[in-house]
Formats: C-alpha cells, structure tokens, sequence
C-alpha cells in the first residue's frame, strides 16, 4: 500500500507541491474525476499532504487515497467559513468517503412568513427572505397535530393572500368562513390591527420555542389587569387562552428541573449505519424529537460522526441553544464553537456529563432513542438482503469472506496443569447459538499441556466425521487463539482435502483477529457488531470447554473417593454419581435412599465409613 500511495504522490506531485498555506476545501477525485471526498483545513498545504505520507495506517484512509487520481481545491477567508462551504458540497456531492445523511426524504418546517400579517405553515421548501422556521420535524404526525392545537389557541389566518396597508384600504380581500367561525380575526379588512396581530404571532413564535410557561405567566399578569381594568370580555378571552395552553404544555414532558435551553445528541453505529437522536428540551420540557440516518465508511471515529451530526443538523434553519449535551467533545470542537456562536448570535457550550446526573439520565435517554432508531434500520436491511442479519454481512465484508457466515463453528482447548483437556465446538445460526449443534471432545492422542496439538486432535475428529457422513461445511471456521493455533487447524484440513475453507483465529489478549497466510492481524474496529460476535463465540465456546472440563474433574474426584472405601467399584460410584449431585449429599442421604439404589450391603458399607469418618472428626483435640 505505501508503495500505491508513493505513486500516487508522485502523479499529483505538482499540486502537492504549489498548495497554498491557506484555509479552504480540498476535493479527492477518482479516477472518473468523481469527487470522492471533502474536506477542510486552516492549512490545506499542510493538511493535504499529510494524506500521503507512508506513515498511514487507517484502513479508511488507506483504501481512500489508493482511489486519489486528482485534486481540487478552494480557499476561503476563514475556517469558519471553509465549515459551510465543505457542508453544502457533502450535501450536494454526497463522497463515498464522507459522512452522508442517508435519509432521502426533506423533513418538514413550520414556517413564519415576513409580512405584515405573517402567514404560519408547515413547508418543505426553505426561502432565505426573512422568514422564521421551526424544525425539521421527523415526526410530521406530532407537527400536525401541534399546528393543529395552535390554530385553535390563536387566530392566525389559514388564507394565502397578500395582506397589507393598500389591500387593505382598498378592501381588495373579503372576511372568508374563518371569520365567522371565530378562527380569524379578520385582518384582510383590518378588523385586527398590525400590532394586535404581530403580538399574537409572537406568542405563538413563543410556543414554537418551548417558551409556554413564560406565555402562561405573560397572559396571566394580562388578564388580571384586563379584569382590574373591569374589562371582563377580554379577561374571559385570556383565560380560556391560558386554559388551552396548559393543555397543549401538559402534553410535554418535563425531563429537567435545569430551566436552561439545551439539545440532547446521542448516536449509535453499526457497520456503516448511524442513527442519531437529537432532543430539544426548552425550559425543563422535552419539545421535541429530531432522528437522522447517516452512512458512513468502517472506522470512522465518534467525534467525527458527531461532528457531522452537529454540522448537518445545526445547518439548517434551527434554533440554537446555549448548552448542547454529547457524549464526547466533537472534532473541530472550537471551529464548531465559532460556527455556531455566529449563527446562533451567543455563547454556545458543549457539555459532556461525567458524573451521575440529570444531565447523564438525558443522556443516556437519547442514547437509547438512537438504539432503537439502528434497531429499526437494521431489521429493514435484514429484510432487504433476505432476513440474514447485518452483522453478518459487516463480518463477511471485515473478514472478506466469498460468502455471508451463516453458520459458524468455533472451537476451544481447555486444561488444568495438562490433565482431563477436553475440546469444545460451538455452533451459530444465522449469528444466534445452535445448542442442539454444540460437541464436546475428549482428547486422546495428546500427553500433557499442548494446545497446538489438541486443537489438531479435534479438528482432524470434526472434519473426519463431517466428510464421512457428508454434514455440510460451515459458512466459516474459527479457532480460539492465535497463530499457532489456526496453523494446526488449517494443516488439518488442507491433508483433509478441504480447499474450500474459511476459517479465522481469534487471539484473546488483544482481541486480534488472523486470516491464514498471513502474518499481519486483519483490523476490525472495536466498535464493530462483527467484532463483538466473534468475541461471542469465542466466549461461550471456552464457556462450554470450562464447564465440560469441571465436570470430568469433579466426576474424577467423585469417584475416587467413592472408589477409595473398600467394596465399591466404579460402577457403583458412577450410579450414585448419576443420583447424588456431591459427595456431602450422599454422607448426608438415608440408608433406605441408598439401599433402593445400589442394595442394602454396599449401601451399609457407605453408611459406616462415613459415620466412622464423622466419629473421627469429634474426637480430634
């Protein structure tokens, strides 16, 4: 690869050579002279080229920049302004090795129109002429009937027309049904003025914002003095408003006594799938919901993916609060910071809970929102790719296997000093155990502690059983432990004739991951749901071995001393091992209970050793 990389340098070696010192964007083009990546830098001549260097050992940037056939730049005033621009061009370009919104969709807005008489309604559509929009809304269900509960509290116009001075002087537009139902206040004919009318818009902008309980306490000081005033018609009018607003503020629910502003972001990934949730909560009350889908490529680093979280959500026309809670601190945390201290005209803070809190509970709330959301992604591929599930297609594409893993054997050594070893092969389905399919084997053909030899034992056994009966090969093999084990392994099979083969070591100490015939181990991002079903497997085959091994070697020293008083063989120790659980049980058991098993003289012998053994014991000083 360090070999692809140098020529790859030395073919653009003249742009590599004339980059300027500057901030910007850089594009990697392939070959088709498709942009490929995007990215950014407050020094583009030291940030691109430190691409190329021999040095590199992430996959992802390894693969990506074995695919660079040209580049392109363009600088920009500032790193702040470099941010936008490299998050419109991965909106519009969407690179392979970029993170991507995956969600094909627009999700809606609700729109506050700048006019004279503003207009509120749910778009799709966002035009820069001064308008304020709330969202997105991934839950157009709950926009709706929040909308819905607005124009019933206030009466905003549902027309579309053109409302102004000169409209209205010249009574161009008539009171429509709206009117006369009480939806409307009739200001095509100016039956409400522009200052009653942009108050009312405020309030509602008020609860768009999370901001009720400030309107409730606002009305409720306005309908006193109304009433004080001996304006009873107006007071009646306010408090049925505020009757109406705490209904619609008790369909929110309070999650913090922290009346600050703040968002929630949580993510989960699995291969190349993220699911983020982002939760809204504005003075103590969760306000909303907002789920994404994004694709990105193996090995992407958390800070990076929430980094692009925040950069596409926070893109678009959304309120920023003052206090943003993460799991961890985002790359490009102060550029970030900058960014959005401009948009949102303040301070903003990034605030990663450590401790036990009520910060680390909404957390941890919006962690499981986002779990569910990869859930309910993974089942519709799983259904797209025919009911196999996603971890085994990210394991056939980690191990670069010719088929999807559907069956899995996985086998273990275990040993006590070099005495009883046994063997253990466990058996996944479809990434789930199949413990009908689990064997256990008792090693013959080896003396003493050799664990490259034991695993050669029973492969040799398996795999001899397999092709005499004909039993299907699994989809792969893998062997606990290194090197040396998957070589004994594939020796095996190789003088078996199984050319076919898939089969992988996994070493336990640092969790690496071998294919045969190589030297280097294959990486696998600890993140990775592949990863964590073969540490699964190789679990509960030691698991199995374990329990298998303790079993002989408590079934050995059952009988033993069992064996050891005079006038009991093995094979009545080995019915009352069938019988009794332990030793203390069968001291402790009834003469008639032992009498019904084995007859009444060996059950007498039992009986008076170990009461011999118990009179032996008191009389000790």
């Amino acid at each position: 690869m360090s070999e692809e990389i140098a020529e790859i340098r030395h073919k653009i070696s003249d742009k590599l050579e004339n980059l300027p010192a500057e901030p910007g964007i850089y594009q990697f083009l392939n070959e088709n002279g498709k942009v490929i990546y995007i990215g950014k830098a407050k020094n583009l001549r030291n940030r691109v080229r430190s691409y190329f260097h021999t040095g590199i050992n992430s996959p992802k940037t390894l693969a990506m920049v074995s695919k660079v056939a040209d580049l392109q730049m363009i600088i920009t005033d500032t790193e702040v302004e470099a941010l936008v621009l490299e998050n419109n061009l991965i909106k519009d370009l969407k690179p392979r090795y970029n993170i991507n919104l995956k969600d094909d969709k627009t999700f809606p807005y609700i729109r506050v129109t700048n006019e004279p008489f503003p207009q509120i309604f749910t778009t799709r559509t966002l035009v820069r002429d001064g308008s304020k929009y709330f969202g997105p809304y991934t839950d157009v269900k709950s926009m709706k009937a929040s909308l819905k509960m607005l124009n019933k509290i206030f009466k905003i116009r549902s027309c579309k027309y053109l409302i102004n001075d000169e409209t209205i002087e010249k009574r161009k537009i008539k009171v429509c049904l709206d009117y006369h139902i009480k939806k409307c206040g009739g200001p095509c004919e100016g039956l409400v003025s522009k200052t009653e009318y942009s108050e009312m818009v405020g309030e509602v902008v008020k609860v768009l914002r999370g901001k009720t309980d400030d309107l409730i306490r606002d009305l409720t000081l306005k309908m006193n003095t109304e009433s004080a005033d001996l304006k009873f018609e107006n007071a009646a009018e306010l408090r049925d408003k505020i009757d109406q607003l705490r209904v619609y503020n008790s369909r929110q629910k309070i999650v913090s006594e922290n009346r600050d502003d703040r968002d929630v972001i949580s993510f989960a990934a699995e291969g190349k799938d993220v699911a983020s949730t982002i939760l809204n909560i504005r003075n103590g009350r969760l306000t909303g919901k907002k789920q994404f889908r994004l694709g990105i490529e193996t090995g992407e680093f958390g800070s990076d993916i929430l980094a692009a979280i925040i950069r596409f959500y926070y893109g678009e026309f959304v309120e920023i609060p003052k206090e943003i809670l993460c799991e961890e601190v985002p790359a490009d945390k102060d550029i970030l910071l900058d960014w959005l201290r401009i948009k949102g005209g303040h301070k903003i803070e990034f605030v990663i809970p450590k401790k036990k809190s009520e910060a680390r509970s909404l957390l941890e709330m919006c962690s499981q929102n986002a779990n569910l959301l990869l859930k309910e992604i993974q089942l519709q591929r799983m259904k797209k790719e025919g009911n196999v599930p996603h971890v085994l297609v990210s394991l056939k594409r980690d191990l670069r296997l010719k088929n999807i893993p559907r069956r899995i054997e996985c086998f273990d050594i275990s040993n006590l000093q070099g005495t009883d070893t046994v063997a253990s092969m466990v058996v996944f389905e479809d990434a789930k155990p199949k413990k009908s399919l689990y064997r256990k084997f008792i090693i013959r053909t080896v003396e003493g502690p050799n664990d490259f030899a034991s695993m050669m034992e029973v492969i040799t056994r398996r795999y001899t059983r397999v092709i005499d009966e004909k039993i299907t090969i699994p989809d792969l093999i893998m062997v606990d432990g290194g090197k040396g084990q998957l070589s004994s392994a594939v020796k095996v099979l190789n003088n078996l004739g199984m050319k076919h083969f898939e089969i992988i070591g996994l070493a336990k100490r640092l969790e690496e991951v071998y294919l045969p015939g190589t030297s280097e181990p294959v990486v696998i991002p600890r993140t990775s749901s592949a990863l964590k079903l073969l540490q699964h497997l190789r679990d509960e085959a030691h698991r199995f071995a374990i329990t298998f091994h303790r079993s002989r070697r408590d079934k050995r020293t059952f009988t033993t001393e069992l064996t050891s008083i005079k006038g009991i063989g093995e094979a009545i120790a080995t019915r009352l091992l069938t019988s009794f659980s332990s030793i203390d049980e069968i001291r402790k058991a009834a003469f008639s209970d032992l009498a019904i098993l084995i007859g009444d003289s060996k059950a007498k012998l039992i009986v008076e050793h170990y009461s011999r053994e118990l009179q032996s014991d008191e009389t000790e000083p």
